[in-house]
């Protein structure tokens, strides 16, 4: 909520609109969090809030103080944890051989489906930022990093899943029978050892 306070200042609603459109991608949190946390900001000092009347109703409008700044700026200067994955056709495709070989292959065609439509959104910002007409065009080359890692994301779930339903259509009709191809096993020993 800082970084996006230091961009310009934003209603409660415009913040949550803003995260779901950017921030959700990779640090997804639930809608009713979103509406708390700005007042948390500004009873810690670190964000400021005006009242400004939109037609008869009035917003509660936020932007970042100087506390907030060196707040933000402190948290930049520690490099993160990794990627946390939740994946939930990975899940069921790990239990596979307890369901059916179409119930594994309808898992993975819900995996690349995904991908797609998550892309077609990217697609549309990254053509909108290569055209010079992206939302904060000014921070593109910030925003450039997080849409190179989401195109190569899904991607690689859509690479993966035309992958997946090779291997599974090759499995008997009981995935509890199925075996592992050998060459594939090795592929992976050796893709991995990068």
């Amino acid at each position: 909520m800082l970084g996006l306070l230091a961009v310009r200042s934003w209603s409660t609603y415009e913040l949550t609109q803003q995260m779901d459109r950017s921030l959700g991608r990779m640090w997804p949190r639930a809608t009713s969090k979103l509406y708390e946390e700005p007042k948390k900001l500004v009873a810690a000092g670190f964000a400021a809030a005006e009242t400004e009347a939109v037609g008869r109703r009035p917003r509660t409008v936020y932007s970042i103080t100087e506390e907030g700044r060196t707040a933000l700026a402190r948290w930049l200067a520690e490099p993160g944890d990794g990627p946390v994955v939740e994946f939930e056709q990975l899940v069921k495709l790990t239990f596979a051989e307890h369901g059916t070989r179409e119930d594994a292959r309808r898992t993975v065609a819900a995996a690349r489906a995904w991908a797609q439509e998550r892309n077609a959104e990217n697609l549309l910002a990254a053509r909108q930022y290569a055209a010079g007409e992206g939302p904060f065009q000014d921070r593109a080359a910030q925003t450039m990093l997080a849409g190179a890692f989401f195109t190569e994301l899904y991607a690689t779930v859509a690479r993966w899943a035309d992958w997946a339903d090779e291997q599974i259509a090759a499995w008997p009709e009981d995935p509890a029978q199925a075996t592992a191809d050998p060459d594939q096993l090795e592929e992976i020993a050796r893709r991995a050892d990068w």
